[in-house]
């Protein structure tokens, strides 16, 4: 083996080794790449990199990201949420699983908006939890569906995975968010009907809000706050995300008129404030500036990689996988899923995807389909104990009362419910690729 591989080798284990010792991910792509890129090929290597940088960050398309980030922040911030989901848990009458119901809901309609695992499931659970185990909830059932519907943002456009898989694989945005949508409407059924069969076995497990609260909240004044707090978000992003799709308006053009019509939403609901714009301009800029850092320290990485022979080194792996392109498709989705066990969906997306790109494109697999698959195993690898990332952001609130092994226990069968989803999209491709053939993307 040539000795510029064997550097790649252990570029990829060094980075590893960095990342459990608690060195930031930016900071360890950046110094893998460097130490291991320095060491092949001195520093002649990274005269591209400067080209390469601003290749990347002046793509016109990601500016959509700041700005779909600043519309999911501001209905975060304006904690319309909390309101809306006890609004779907009284509508939802004496259905037992009810609320699990507005959690599912209300995660689709934060992860349209945000795209933000963490912030989604930081927001349910302070919410939520409390009040789903005031009212009765099985505790691993309650943690289970936050954590799931927390993760729905990886794949419920306009969510900024698939902005960064279009730059990535030369798709164009509204394809991706075309092709996630019903994947995304598909697993958000399967969770559904999951509570609903709960409450049918198991009618402990998920009671309905008792008869006495409901008949105080008279049906008028429900429709009315349910006009108020759930009407305006969801036509807000109905007519981002249809714009961009209909091919009316660019996606940085739709992300700017979100974040001005973000603004309108929370004036309407009466949680608009000067602190809360504020802290929405704060909260954005700090993961907006996180996003780009990774993103550059991610070319150093990969422009260290490519030069290593890294590439190679990949398409040497997959020859030696069977199935053909099939077993390769599996292959790539495994070590993707694996993956997020350990790194942020950034990292993956800048890293990982790439090296598979040729080969991809080599067994001529549909980019837009992979695209799909690629976004529905990220959403399960962020739910698979010991570290996927949305239980531990779901431990970081959650009340003293809830032990870990709850949480863990209760996110089992929303994985495998999310292994479904993603059988279904790999069996039977037109779910990804029908809608955008359909309005002729």
């Amino acid at each position: 083996m040539p000795y510029t591989e064997i550097l790649a080798i252990v570029c990829i284990l060094s980075f590893f080794v960095l990342l459990f010792v608690g060195v930031p991910v930016a900071l360890t792509l950046a110094i893998s790449g460097f130490f291991f890129g320095w060491l092949g090929f001195g520093a002649g290597l990274f005269n591209l990199l400067p080209a390469r940088i601003f290749g990347v960050t002046a793509n016109y398309t990601l500016i959509a990201i700041p700005l779909f980030v600043f519309m999911g922040v501001m209905l975060e911030k304006s904690r319309m949420a909390d309101e809306l989901m006890e609004v779907i848990g009284h509508i939802s009458g004496s259905l037992r699983g009810g609320m699990g119901l507005g959690i599912i809901f209300v995660g689709m309609l934060m992860g349209a908006t945000t795209g933000i695992v963490g912030a989604t499931i930081v927001t349910l659970g302070l919410l939520t939890l409390p009040t789903l185990l005031r009212r009765g909830y099985d505790r691993s059932l309650a943690c289970g569906t936050i954590c799931a519907s927390g993760t729905l943002g990886q794949l419920i456009p306009p969510s900024t995975i698939l902005i960064l898989l279009a730059d990535i694989l030369g798709e164009s945005v509204g394809t991706l968010f075309a092709a996630a949508m019903i994947p995304g409407l598909v697993l958000t059924a399967i969770l559904c009907s999951y509570l609903l069969v709960v409450g049918i076995i198991w009618p402990e497990k998920v009671p309905p809000i008792p008869l006495e609260e409901r008949r105080a909240l008279p049906g008028r004044v429900l429709l009315m706050k349910l006009l108020k707090v759930g009407l305006p978000p969801i036509a807000l992003v109905i007519a981002v995300l249809g714009s961009i799709i209909g091919g009316v308006a660019a996606p940085t053009e739709a992300a700017s008129m979100g974040a001005l019509g973000s603004i309108v939403v929370a004036a309407i609901a009466g949680r608009l404030t000067r602190q809360t714009l504020v802290d929405t301009v704060h909260t954005t800029a700090r993961i907006v500036a996180m996003m780009f850092f990774i993103l550059i320290c991610s070319q150093v990485f990969a422009l260290a990689f490519r030069g290593l022979g890294g590439e190679r080194l990949v398409h040497d792996a997959f020859a030696l996988v069977p199935g053909g392109a099939t077993g390769m498709l599996l292959f790539m989705l495994a070590i993707i899923f694996i993956l997020g066990f350990f790194i942020e969906w950034i990292e993956i997306s800048y890293i990982v995807v790439p090296m598979f790109l040729p080969l991809m494109i080599a067994a001529d697999i549909d980019l837009v389909w992979a695209a799909a698959l690629i976004a529905t195993v990220l959403q399960t690898s962020f739910l698979t104990p010991p570290f996927g990332w949305a239980l531990f952001y779901l431990r970081g609130v959650a009340p003293p009362e809830v032990k870990t092994m709850e949480i863990y226990r209760g996110v089992i069968p929303f994985i495998l419910l999310q292994l479904l989803a993603l059988a279904l999209v790999f069996s039977f491709p037109g779910l990804a690729t029908w809608l955008p053939e359909a309005i002729g993307w």
